[in-house]
């Protein structure tokens, strides 16, 4: 991400709905997984997931491309180190979770970046791992963002375990609002991660909260989600 996004992401994204309910995700995600240990959280971007993190106990650094991301997760408080997701300079087996939340689609070499994630996992950790999907929806917000490709389960799926993962699960999120995603992508002309008045960010928050109970995770959304772990 360019250093002007990554700025205004860490502006919005304690009040924005979208970044609001992903890290509501990724916390419930950590209580499934139980006793914390050492995670990575990989392209933080400033660090708003990864404080999620060090809330629940874990013992967590960011690694970004970014020298802007790594100077504001430092600012917070957070451990980071420049990084290159591809080129990890980190230790193998490492880490017992990584965290990779809509990082692997501005990687050309994503299978680089899959198999280095994988390498600093510890046998039997875990990987929570957010990206875009479906091309159809691709638009100027993919490109004002670096996108390089959205995913199709498929190809997820192929290049994660071809990394060497084991996928536990795989869900679609930001379901009920793909055709408003969709239908807004058609007209936009640059990024999507903008400021959005009180109360229509109150509505959004309303309908991405209320997918939580709804059996929706099978159907077509806007992002993929997967919890996968290496097989000891």
């Amino acid at each position: 991400m360019e250093a002007i996004e990554i700025r205004r992401t860490v502006e919005l994204e304690d009040r924005h709905w979208w970044y609001r309910e992903r890290r509501a995700i990724l916390a419930r995600e950590l209580r499934r997984i139980g006793a914390p240990g050492a995670a990575l959280d990989i392209g933080a971007a400033g660090g708003g997931n990864t404080r999620v993190l060090v809330e629940h106990g874990w013992d967590a650094l960011v690694a970004d491309f970014s020298e802007t991301a790594v100077e504001l997760a430092r600012q917070r408080g957070l451990r980071a180190v420049h990084a290159d997701a591809r080129d990890l300079p980190l230790p193998d087996a490492g880490f017992d979770l990584v965290v990779a939340m809509d990082v692997l689609e501005h990687i050309e070499e994503d299978d680089a970046a899959a198999r280095e994630l994988v390498r600093v996992l510890r046998p039997g950790g875990r990987a929570l791992i957010s990206v875009p999907c479906d091309m159809a929806l691709w638009s100027a917000h993919d490109v004002a963002s670096g996108h390089v490709r959205r995913y199709t389960g498929d190809g997820l799926t192929a290049l994660l375990t071809e990394a060497g993962l084991a996928i536990d699960r795989m869900w679609s999120w930001n379901v009920l609002l793909r055709p408003v995603v969709a239908r807004r992508r058609r007209h936009t002309s640059g990024s999507d991660v903008v400021e959005t008045s009180p109360l229509v960010n109150l509505a959004l928050t309303a309908v991405i909260t209320a997918e939580r109970y709804l059996p929706v995770k099978s159907r077509p959304g806007v992002s993929l989600i997967v919890r996968a772990h290496r097989p000891r």
